[in-house]
Parts: C-alpha cells; structure tokens; sequence
C-alpha cells in the first residue's frame, strides 16, 4: 500500500507542469478541441497518399512516471497497459499499413465529438474509451491504438505520447514507431505526420518495456523550433 501510494504522489508530482499547462489554458484547449471535429472546422486537410519519408526516431532520454490519469486507466483496463515483450516494437510501413493507419485516424476524428474531460466526465484528466461517442484527445488515441490492434498491428509498437501543442496545453498524441522512424496519429489533423512535422514539444510517453514511461527531454519538433 505505502509502496503504492509513492507511485501515485511520484506520479501526481511529476505531471504537474503537464497539469497546470492544462489549467491555464483550458478555454484554448477546449477551443482546440472543437476546432479539430470535423463539423465545426470544415474540410480536414487531405492525407498524404503515400507512405512519409521518415529520417529520425523519436529517441527517449530516461525513464519518467506515467501520468496519474494513466494510472487510473490501467486500474481499470490492466490489459491495455501490459506489455507483450514477444511483440516487434516496430512495424514495417507498408502500404498496407499505411492506409490502415490513416483510416483508423480519420474514422475516429470524424466519429468522435470532441469533449473536455472537465464538461465529459466532470473531472480535469481522465483517460478512457470514448464509448459515448464523446471523448478528447488521449481517449481518441487509446481507441485508435485498439483499433489497429484488432487489425493486427502490435501494441507494443504503438505509444501513448505527452506533447505541449502549438497552444502551449498538454496534449495526447499516439505514436507509431515504424522501421522509417516515428509517426504520430493525431485528433487536430487527418494525416498521419512524421513526429518532425507537427510543431509539438515532445515531452514524455509509453516506454517498449514494463510499464515504465519515458522521458523524450522535451524534445522539441524541427518544425517547432522554426516557428519561434
């Protein structure tokens, strides 16, 4: 129990900057959000036809602990958090899955109403399937992960990521490690990016291994930095 309960306070501690990042900006986050829904922001851009070319992975730079909310969902979904060390922590990009992740990115973006935790489960982060129909950015990426893994894909080779966004908010992203480097699903945008071109701050996720989350350094996006 007391072992237990150091790895929530660990866990509570070292998100804070994450949770107070989506504190301060909640009305821009929830502004984002509803941006990224299909009906109220117009036409999605189109996805790229073609599988990227990819010239860098996404490298971690130690271990971190898992957001509190994590925590939470494993409690619940154990299965989903468990790691299948047998599993490739890559997968190669063929067209085939190529077109299956753009799918899968698209169907839930135009599936599911994006909703605040706040005003959805009246709490400030809780991650979880959005089986109302209703859910924002890390409950979009946790049905996209499921859903490739009912189409085959290794769970192992798709991460749960934490990034800053153009807002300065937290943020969830889901990110795919392939053998041409690291893509990221996304509910702002239809297309699959390679993690270069989003503009994000990168700043912790899922490791390959146990249940030990990683440090990425915020380790910021080339496209980012141009924008400063």
């Amino acid at each position: 129990m007391h072992r237990n309960a150091s790895r929530r306070r660990r866990a509570q501690e070292e998100t804070c900057v994450y949770r107070v990042l989506r504190r301060a900006s909640q009305a821009a986050a929830v502004l984002c959000l509803w941006g990224a829904h299909p009906v109220l922001a117009g036409t999605p851009e189109p996805a790229p036809v073609a599988p990227p070319i990819v010239s860098e992975d996404l490298r971690s730079s130690g271990e971190a602990g898992p957001t509190l909310a994590w925590m939470q969902f494993c409690d619940q979904h154990p299965r989903e958090c468990s790691i299948d060390s047998s599993e490739p922590d890559t997968i190669p990009l063929t067209d085939g899955t190529w077109s299956s992740l753009q799918e899968v990115n698209k169907h839930v973006n135009r599936t599911i109403a994006a909703v605040p935790d706040q005003d959805h489960w009246g709490v400030v982060d809780r991650w979880d399937y959005p089986d109302d129909g209703l859910g924002d950015c890390e409950d979009m990426q946790l049905l996209k992960r499921k859903l490739l893994v009912e189409r085959g894909l290794p769970q192992r080779a798709m991460r749960m990521t934490v990034v800053i966004d153009e807002l300065g908010a937290g943020h969830a992203v889901l990110r795919v490690r392939t053998d041409l480097g690291d893509l990221i699903l996304d509910n702002k945008r239809d297309a699959v990016l390679p993690w270069q071109q989003t503009g994000y701050v990168y700043v912790k996720g899922e490791g390959a291994e146990g249940k030990a989350w990683v440090w990425f350094g915020d380790r910021i996006a080339p496209t980012a930095t141009a924008a400063k």
